[in-house]
């Protein structure tokens, strides 16, 4: 399977593809969920085996990351700051309590890698999110980052000669 990582090739296709790719998401939204998911889980497996994502950053530069209470915690005792420094330093805080890393690109982003990857957020984790349950429910969100992941990319395109979308 041919992998494309060149992210400027992805934007170019992504912008070219958008009526396709329209068609794709109402298509696939009149499949059985449960087969979509299940291939969409072995396609992933695939991609994600052939890319580097310390090549890319993109979902480092480019996403809003929420932060959990106890994530937040967490990455503060292993930066050894107190929480309210780490609030000050790291999060902003909206309605609800919800919180957000406060800058894009990440503050944690350096030279294309994580420098707290074992202690990074769930969002950060599971981005690109295509080895989670339900990914028909989730097409805003996967083809809002067609044109910048090369993983969901490579998958979706993989997932269109699959079931055979013209």
């Amino acid at each position: 399977m041919y992998i494309e990582t060149d992210l400027p090739a992805i934007a170019a296709a992504a912008t070219e593809k958008e009526e396709e790719n329209e068609a794709f998401k109402s298509f696939l939204t009149s499949q059985d969920s449960a087969l979509i998911d299940q291939a969409v889980h072995e396609i992933n497996l695939q991609v994600e085996a052939q890319v580097d994502c310390t090549k890319c950053g993109n979902c480092c530069k480019s996403l809003m990351i929420n932060v959990e209470d106890k994530e937040a915690n967490e990455l503060a005792a292993h930066l050894h700051i107190s929480r309210p420094v780490f609030d000050e330093k790291y999060v902003e805080k909206g309605i609800g309590g919800m919180m957000l890393v406060n800058t894009i690109p990440c503050h944690f982003l350096n030279d294309n890698k994580c420098t707290v990857y074992e202690h990074r957020f769930a969002d950060c984790r599971n981005f690109p999110n295509l080895h989670l349950p339900f990914f028909t429910k989730r097409l805003f969100a996967t083809f809002m980052h067609y044109g910048r992941c090369p993983i969901i990319f490579n998958v979706t395109e993989a997932l269109k000669t699959a079931l055979h979308f013209s």
